[in-house]
């Protein structure tokens, strides 16, 4: 009986669907492929019925809201957003709607729209708390703000819109500021990531730095106050060079030698000798046995050194000094890794709680090879330990990997779905093109079913990017042609 009971309310429900559907003027077999795109014919007539017959245009605004809700309803695929930037030149009436209108009709029913990148941030510049400039330069546009306008007529589509923003990328004009060069991420070296890095807008931050949070916090809050569907953080880890600098395997490659990150690891020293040998080893980059007599001579009434995680051996103070030392640079090397992954990890925690306390969703944008050992003792520069990023959070890895087939992206997906908690949700990003190959990648449709036979309970993925989809409509918004 309770069987027949609830076969009854699942074809009720089915039957109004249709009935609502069909009340709109939706046709839920037609006007859509497999995909969940409109025919070229009904794309050129909505944009036709926008410049011309608003009331029109509305209504099928509606419809095709409705239709692409019900399409993902029924789809494999429930989610599929798209990466979006905005221009100065979108500013202009009705470029918001057009590309939405466009966004829409492809299928995507998400989008990660950039509010923060390359050292500017999508707030109006007339209403603009940050240190950074505004997207905006548009004469008389200072109080136009395309974030809440992007927001506001996805909405009206049925798009979910999140915030997407570098996280650690504070932009090259932030390396130019003289009060904030304390806050810059420097190796041992004295670089900082604008004399590392090929692309010199890539500036990062110390993540342990206070002034760096302060500015980030007044950033993410004025984006708060826009309400997007969802934050994801980009850019949580630290800049990665190319050939050998692409590989941290001693102390003076770690982005940890800025004021703050010093003193924070020296602070993981839990007595005089640890402290003191932790300081060495940053000032010399290395340590020596002679540092060692000199540290059991300075603080004579302490046993062994310690620091945070380190627990010595029972009979260490009776073991000769060569024995103890081969022990403590090894230890001294992993701490100090330890401590520049933990800033990354501890700054995403931070600022992921902000937004996850206000009831919106919030997501880890990621390299699933931002993690690797290297070697022995090496590890990828990046040292984007994403496996310790909390389990609360969206995991968006950017499966870009190339190789002429899906196998390497499906391998990239498969090292992220072995190592989540069971309440995490990942959600991969992929690059490429509808209908071709693109840079030795198939098109989105065979990577996509790859992911589909792979991992059956993946139902959301992202697509980057927009501006690669619409080259000549992203060409013409960015220098503002008609």
């Amino acid at each position: 009986m309770l069987k027949k009971v609830n076969y009854l309310r699942s074809l009720s429900c089915f039957l109004a669907i249709i009935l609502w559907s069909s009340s709109l003027g939706i046709n839920p077999s037609l006007a859509v492929n497999d995909n969940c795109q409109l025919s070229e014919s009904e794309i050129k007539q909505q944009e036709n019925l926008r410049q011309t017959s608003p009331q029109e245009y509305n209504i099928l605004l509606q419809k095709y809201a409705e239709q692409l809700r019900f399409c993902r309803s029924r789809h494999w695929l429930q989610e599929q957003a798209i990466w979006l930037r905005l221009y100065s030149c979108d500013t202009r009436p009705g470029s918001i709607e057009s590309i939405l209108d466009r966004i829409v009709a492809k299928g995507y029913n998400t989008v990660y729209l950039e509010v923060f990148a390359d050292g500017q941030v999508l707030l109006p510049p007339n209403n603009n708390p940050t240190v950074w400039d505004s997207v905006i330069k548009n004469p008389g546009a200072g109080n136009v703000d395309l974030l809440a306008q992007a927001i506001e007529q996805g909405h009206k589509r049925g798009l979910k819109v999140y915030a997407w923003l570098f996280s650690l990328n504070f932009g090259y004009a932030y390396s130019l500021k003289p009060e904030r060069q304390e806050v810059l991420a420097r190796n041992g070296k004295g670089q900082d990531s604008t004399s590392f890095v090929d692309d010199r807008s890539q500036t990062f931050v110390d993540p342990y730095s206070n002034q760096a949070r302060q500015d980030y916090l007044i950033l993410l809050e004025a984006i708060l106050q826009r309400r997007p569907d969802g934050v994801l953080f980009d850019y949580i880890r630290y800049p990665r060079g190319t050939g050998v600098d692409s590989v941290a395997d001693n102390v003076q490659d770690l982005w940890i030698f800025s004021p703050a990150s010093r003193q924070a690891l020296i602070n993981r020293g839990l007595n005089n000798k640890g402290k003191f040998l932790i300081d060495r080893y940053l000032t010399r980059g290395q340590i020596s046995p002679h540092d060692i007599v000199e540290a059991d001579r300075l603080y004579p009434q302490e046993t062994a050194p310690l620091w945070q995680g380190r627990i010595p051996l029972e009979e260490e103070m009776k073991q000769s000094v060569k024995s103890r030392f081969d022990r403590l640079k090894l230890e001294l090397w992993f701490l100090a890794v330890a401590h520049a992954a933990q800033g990354v990890i501890d700054y995403i925690s931070y600022f992921s709680a902000l937004v996850e306390r206000q009831g919106i969703p919030a997501g880890a944008v990621f390299f699933p090879d931002g993690n690797r050992l290297v070697g022995n003792q090496g590890f990828d520069s990046r040292l984007q330990a994403w496996d310790s990023f909390p389990a609360s959070l969206e995991w968006h890895p950017m499966s870009y990997a190339n190789c002429n087939d899906t196998t390497c992206v499906v391998n990239q997906i498969k090292r992220v779905v072995a190592s989540r908690g069971n309440q995490t949700a990942v959600i991969p990003a992929l690059a490429g093109l509808w209908g071709q190959p693109y840079n030795n990648r198939p098109s989105l449709e065979v990577q996509m079913e790859a992911i589909r036979l792979a991992f059956p309970t993946i139902d959301s993925i992202s697509h980057f990017a927009f501006s690669w989809q619409e080259p000549q409509f992203d060409r013409a918004r960015r220098f503002c042609h008609k």
